[in-house]
């Protein structure tokens, strides 16, 4: 437990996370629901990879917990890299 491994911390390097995810609408809604929490600035995609991938951007500390639960509610699982 520690500052980086807790937090998504502002940058260019963002935080990956993998997920259970397979249907294109899926991601893009998950995507769509963390880009709405505040200090979240971009998500990237990587559908060509399994597990699917996606990659968080912030403007500010943002605890890798509510990424993973906000996922959790929409039915799948995000579980970071």
């Amino acid at each position: 437990m520690s500052l980086l491994s807790d937090n998504i911390i502002p940058g260019n390097y963002g935080k990956l996370f993998g997920t259970n995810t397979v249907e294109e609408q899926d991601l893009l809604y998950i995507k769509k629901r963390i880009l709405e929490i505040d200090g979240v600035k971009r998500v990237e995609i990587n559908n060509t990879v399994f597990p699917r991938e996606f990659t968080v951007y912030t403007s500010k500390i943002v605890a890798v917990v509510d990424i993973e639960n906000l996922v959790k509610l929409i039915g799948f699982n995000a579980i970071p890299q």
